[in-house]
């Protein structure tokens, strides 16, 4: 047997036992990600922390094209010193955040799934102030997406128990 039959015959064996349980992908064609796809509002940006954590959610889920469901979020965002020099000079800050979230159905109002997001980032401030605030920034962004991709994993994982 040539090892490019061996390794098919592995795969065939290894994914065996996922096809038995049910296992679908999440985002394959009968995945339950494909029923959420355009059709989740989200709550409109207030600020720019919350306009990066839509942004990303629709890179998840899509722009709202036929929405049935409408998700609501509350962010909870601080800075503080992660980081010092013997002169008790600030070298480093951490960033906490979360973001609590809920997904309604529209038609009836009722809630269909939430839960909470939580995440951190750091970033430099022993550079310049130019660079400390890009750094700042981009620790921002980076958390917003820590955030969406939470919010997301969690509502895929509940679109298991909701009907179609």
């Amino acid at each position: 047997m040539s090892w490019s039959n061996r390794r098919s015959l592995l795969a065939l064996l290894a994914a065996a036992p996922l096809a038995a349980c049910g296992f679908t992908p999440a985002y394959s064609p009968n995945g339950p990600a494909k029923a959420l796809r355009g059709r989740i509002s989200y709550q409109a940006p207030t600020d720019p922390n919350s306009f990066e954590l839509v942004k990303q959610l629709e890179v998840q889920f899509g722009r709202p094209e036929a929405a049935t469901h409408s998700l609501r979020y509350s962010l909870t965002v601080g800075a503080q010193a992660g980081g010092f020099t013997t002169a008790n000079t600030i070298t480093r800050y951490v960033l906490n955040g979360s973001a609590v979230w809920s997904l309604d159905e529209i038609a009836t109002g009722q809630r269909t799934t939430g839960g909470t997001a939580t995440g951190f980032t750091s970033w430099s401030a022993a550079g310049t102030t130019i660079s400390t605030q890009v750094a700042s920034d981009d620790a921002t962004r980076r958390l917003m997406v820590i955030l969406a991709d939470q919010i997301a994993t969690q509502l895929l994982a509940a679109t298991v128990d909701m009907a179609p």
